[in-house]
């Protein structure tokens, strides 16, 4: 028997199909909402988000991919290895010169011995005789003289530490009697001297300068304005880079890179000066000057010696920037003149 719906009774279908489906479909959403799922429309919402982030970040590692090969194929460093290296290191320099200054002589010194081994292992591979063990002994103790409290024994150690390094070289030419000619031997004499000079010596003016008063800070300040002196030069040598430099001695150098080198240094070396250091602004701008000229001397330098030696870095111990070398070829000149500013400039600081 029918009622006048045509239903039969005891039936419980709906009457308005569209309406019972809507009704159902609501029902089960607040059943899904209850038992914590989400509606399939959310999940497919959920999946093309997701979708179009993954190729956002996909298309823009790939630009930078590409940015970063082009600047590889420019200057030949990986540019994020780098950066990444670099941080790492300045903030272990930044905080032992900060927070407990003597760790800085352990990194001096460790850095001296890596450069020591670095040069020497790469003279010897040029077919230059270099006594290794001697050099980092000498190296080693001429670091450590910085620490002295009379500064005229520096200066001794430094005459012992050359002295030691030659006389053990010409002891060792003598034992080997073999047929090395005399402009040879002269070569390896010069050169054993000039390892102590250019490696351990510099590093120890560092270490002087740390022991002054408030040196900490200056040689925080002189590292800093090498840094930007740097990162001035290699951001705009490789945006505006048209007008080599020493293209004999450094192809990828440019005299735009050096303008942004001198830009960056000043202005570096003026806001060290008023913040930091208490100087007046004057000061910053020679503090600025010198610093970029020893910092470029040194990186032109090296680069000078590792065109005679026909290597393009002195280790790869750091990838993104070669050796240990290659990153203090700025720095250790750079120590010369910052002792001699904070001799001539600190009477002026006003701390």
């Amino acid at each position: 028997m029918t009622d006048a719906s045509g239903s039969q009774p005891g039936d419980d279908t709906p009457v308005d199909t569209g309406v019972a489906l809507t009704r159902r479909e609501a029902a089960d959403a607040r059943r899904a909402v209850e038992a914590g799922e989400l509606p399939p429309a959310f999940h497919t919402q959920i999946r093309a988000a997701r979708s179009e982030f993954e190729s956002q970040v996909a298309h823009a590692r790939a630009e930078f991919d590409q940015a970063n090969e082009r600047i590889k194929e420019r200057t030949g460093r990986d540019l994020l290895v780098a950066i990444l290296i670099a941080l790492g290191l300045g903030a272990v320099l930044v905080g032992s010169l900060i927070f407990l200054k003597w760790i800085f002589v352990l990194f001096a010194l460790g850095a001296a011995i890596l450069g020591i081994f670095e040069l020497g292992r790469a003279l010897q591979g040029a077919g230059r005789r270099v006594d290794v063990v001697p050099q980092l002994t000498a190296g080693t103790l001429l670091v450590l003289a910085g620490l002295l409290q009379e500064e005229w024994l520096h200066w001794v150690a430094l005459f012992f530490a050359v002295a030691f390094v030659i006389v053990w070289r010409m002891m060792a030419q003598m034992i080997a009697k073999d047929a090395r000619t005399y402009a040879d031997v002269l070569s390896d004499v010069l050169i054993a001297g000039f390892v102590q000079l250019y490696v351990p010596f510099f590093a120890s003016l560092a270490v002087l300068l740390l022991r002054q008063p408030h040196g900490e800070w200056w040689v925080l300040a002189f590292i800093i304005v090498v840094v930007a002196s740097d990162t001035g030069a290699y951001a705009t040598g490789l945006l505006l880079g048209r007008h080599p430099m020493a293209p004999k001695i450094s192809p990828k150098k440019t005299w735009e890179g050096f303008a942004g080198a001198m830009l960056a240094a000043v202005l570096a070396g003026v806001l060290l000066a008023l913040f930091m250091l208490g100087l007046p602004w004057w000061a910053g701008l020679v503090i600025g000057v010198l610093i970029l000229v020893t910092a470029t001397v040194g990186d032109l330098g090296e680069s000078m010696v590792k065109r005679d030696l026909g290597i393009k870095d002195m280790s790869s111990w750091l990838p993104g920037h070669g050796g240990v070398l290659d990153r203090l070829d700025s720095i250790l000149p750079s120590a010369a003149a910052a002792l001699a500013l904070y001799y001539l400039l600190y009477p002026l600081a006003v701390i």
